[in-house]
């Protein structure tokens, strides 16, 4: 299928970045046009490997996931109740991207729209990030702390801005993490629930793609696809862990800068 190499410089990219406001499918694209690892055996390796992402969530949070399976009347965000969250979060964007899947991926998935999304993603951190910084200078409080704050109708409405992501080089996490704070998220929640979130759909998103094209890959393909398995969970997993250290510091302006800084550059190098 390609070199190990290359394996493993995809699951960096997409542990690094799946979780992070900046694109995971956007950087995926852009590197595999720069390394010629383009094509439908190519789209279906760079979904594969998110599985390596969702597993190091599933294992950071693995106390909240085990924590769906029985409720805790402490724990809002638990058993039943905590499922139909997620479930309400992911129903608006699986809806739509099932109906979409194939003109999104024919017309969305090119260096240039990437490079579209990354713009309108920065321009909306910067316009979210304003409002938040106006609310501390009034002394507004976030009426959302902590995931068992999250209530049914807070979970469908990020559901609604998660359908962002469906324009590869917006970010599912981006549009997760702002949306949830123009609700009244704290950042750090918003976050939170972000990752969360990130896992039923997905997973939904990944099985369906892989049932629809692992004819694509041979016996020999097992090992590369392994390896981009592996850097990706390790990477995610750091990812994951400073960016929450991050948050508590900083604000989503640098993403929104990097984002810019990138967008011009895609344009430049991949034109047509």
């Amino acid at each position: 299928m390609t070199s190990w190499y290359i394996a493993v410089i995809m699951g960096l990219l997409e542990g690094l970045t799946e979780f992070l406001p900046v694109s995971s499918t956007g950087h995926l694209i852009l590197a595999g046009h720069l390394l010629d690892f383009t094509g439908p055996k190519a789209d279906t390796f760079e979904i594969a490997i998110q599985l390596g992402a969702i597993l190091a969530v599933v294992l950071l949070y693995r106390e909240r996931f085990l924590g769906l399976l029985k409720t805790d009347p402490a724990r809002p965000f638990s058993g039943p109740r905590g499922i139909w969250l997620l479930f309400l979060t992911s129903l608006p964007a699986l809806g739509i991207g099932f109906v979409l899947h194939h003109a999104i991926k024919t017309h969305l998935f090119g260096p240039h729209t990437v490079a579209l999304a990354f713009v309108a993603g920065a321009l909306m951190m910067f316009v979210v990030e304003a409002r938040a910084a106006r609310q501390a200078r009034a002394g507004l409080p976030s009426p959302v702390t902590g995931l068992d704050s999250v209530t049914p109708r807070l979970a469908l409405s990020i559901g609604l801005f998660q359908c962002l992501a469906l324009w590869p080089g917006f970010s599912r996490a981006g549009a997760t993490i702002m949306g949830g704070m123009v609700l009244g998220a704290e950042r750090k929640t918003a976050a939170e629930y972000s990752f969360l979130a990130a896992v039923p759909v997905m997973c939904a998103a990944v099985g369906y793609d892989l049932l629809k094209n692992w004819r694509l890959f041979d016996d020999g393909d097992l090992v590369i696809l392994a390896i981009g398995f592996v850097v990706s969970f390790f990477a995610g997993w750091a990812a994951i862990r400073t960016f929450i250290g991050l948050l508590s510091r900083f604000t989503l302006r640098p993403f929104a800068w990097y984002r810019l800084t990138l967008a011009p550059l895609v344009w430049l190098f991949w034109p047509g």
